[in-house]
């Protein structure tokens, strides 16, 4: 066995009975300590689970893939997610009401509920587990390039371990496992990449010689795109993971609100260098492949395959597993989660004693059907954006006006999801619907449709 697959075996193996000895700390009753664990958690922890859940395979390897077709331009759209998670950590973290706390709420649907009533909790369970199960489906993506390239195992092999290590390290001890594997997994992931960028570099000739070969339409922050597919790239990112599940998960999980507000507003800056790194790999990519055939969708695993020494490389390697894999078991405990507790248990009654078991059932039956959806959509970044399409113009904006403690109706909740829902099959209908125009004007359509109910209602009042 060679150095790197011992490495690569080894980290696996750590991150399974890391979750395996964290279930073992206390045993998950039902499906609330599933979802939110135990215990709550310092700045330290919040930033780690928080970085680990959103910087996945989309925003790594699928970064460095589309700075390479598209060129930097990625790079500047995706600090529109940096800016929205700084934002919720400075606006709203702030404002969740105390009920929301003080009823240990775990979920969106839960969220969704208090202020909407119980049908909005079912439709917002519902589009919870579609936009997870999408999101899933492109670190499992991720992680069956990461094992082809490396490894020289078919996609469908490395999708199977990948996903057995993901279901074993999480189906037993829910929220408590997958924090206890993304602490060690964001150490890893931040300390390999930079590694990763400094190596590349000088195997492809340095600095100066890269800035002379890359072409001018990679460094054209507007190319293939022009300014108007920029700017609505970057609002699709800044708000298609805005307030997802595995997120809204742990702005619950703080010791205080102070201490989650702190911790998310550090975790959007990280993101920014974070992208700038594994950007930069796709860019030093084409220069250290100049004239050679490379599939630029597995570029970051490619680079490692070529330039790391052995040792350095099985870490490496490493370090792109723990980026997917974090992310995969966030949204997969989200996913299982939002389904039985906003979905079943609402429609066919609440049984503490099988909840447990559902979910964990649930959770592997999630793990399918998104494997399916990575094997049905190639590219790890398009999959992003075709399943925000189920979660911001639908939920995001009356969840934030209940994360904000603000008052409205469950009419206004009906009639801006059906707006969202409209508009965007309406723009899929004319369009390609991995394209990020329609979730634009699905969220302006929910925006627009909520605040216009809510008002007329309260108008009516007091007619």
């Amino acid at each position: 066995m060679n150095l790197d697959l011992f490495i690569v075996i080894l980290y696996l193996t750590v991150i399974m009975i890391t979750g395996i000895v964290a279930s073992s700390n206390k045993k998950v009753k039902n499906v609330k300590e599933f979802s939110l664990s135990t215990r709550k958690y310092g700045t330290f922890v919040l930033v780690a689970t928080l970085s680990a859940a959103f910087i996945g395979g989309g925003f790594s390897t699928g970064n460095a893939a589309k700075v390479a077709q598209i060129g930097i331009g990625n790079i500047i759209a995706l600090f529109g997610f940096s800016l929205s998670v700084i934002l919720i950590g400075k606006f709203v973290v702030p404002k969740i009401p105390k009920l929301i706390l003080e009823n240990n709420m775990s979920s969106t649907g839960e969220i969704m509920r208090e202020s909407y009533g119980k049908n909005a909790q079912i439709l917002t369970g519902f589009f919870a587990f579609m936009v997870c199960s999408g999101i899933l489906g492109a670190q499992i993506s991720s992680i069956s390039y990461i094992f082809n390239v490396f490894l020289g195992l078919k996609p469908a092999h490395g999708m199977i371990i990948g996903m057995i290590s993901v279901l074993i390290s999480t189906s037993i001890g829910g929220m408590q496992s997958v924090v206890a594997t993304e602490i060690i997994q964001f150490v890893i992931l931040m300390i390999a990449m930079p590694v990763l960028l400094f190596i590349s570099v000088q195997k492809a000739g340095g600095v100066l010689h890269i800035i002379s070969q890359v072409s001018r339409e990679n460094l054209d922050i507007f190319n293939k795109s022009g300014p108007l597919g920029l700017i609505s790239l970057f609002i699709s990112f800044a708000m298609g993971e805005s307030m997802v599940p595995p997120y809204v998960q742990r702005l619950l999980m703080g010791t205080d609100l102070k201490t989650t507000s702190k911790a998310t507003i550090l975790s959007g800056i990280l993101s920014i260098p974070f992208f700038v790194i594994t950007g930069l790999v796709g860019l030093v990519g084409l220069v250290y492949f100049q004239g050679q055939q490379i599939n630029t969708n597995s570029i970051m695993q490619s680079m490692i395959n070529a330039v790391a020494p052995p040792g350095i490389r099985g870490i490496l390697i490493a370090g792109t597993l723990s980026i997917v894999m974090s992310s995969a078991s966030s949204f997969l405990n989200s996913a299982s989660v939002e389904l039985t507790n906003n979905v079943l248990e609402p429609i066919f009654g609440q049984n503490p004693q099988k909840s447990v078991l559902i979910v964990r059932i649930i959770n592997i039956l999630t793990g399918v059907v998104a494997s399916v959806f990575a094997i049905t959509v190639p590219n790890v970044l398009d999959i992003l954006v075709y399943s925000y399409s189920f979660w911001s113009p639908v939920v995001l904006v009356p969840l934030i006006f209940a994360l904000l403690g603000k008052k409205s109706t469950p009419q206004a909740f009906y009639a801006s999801m059906f707006a969202g829902v409209f508009s965007v099959l309406a723009c899929n209908f004319w369009g390609n619907p991995t394209k990020s125009y329609s979730e634009i004007v699905g969220i302006l359509a929910n925006l627009i449709v909520f605040c216009t109910v809510n008002k007329l209602q309260k108008k009516s009042k007091y007619l």
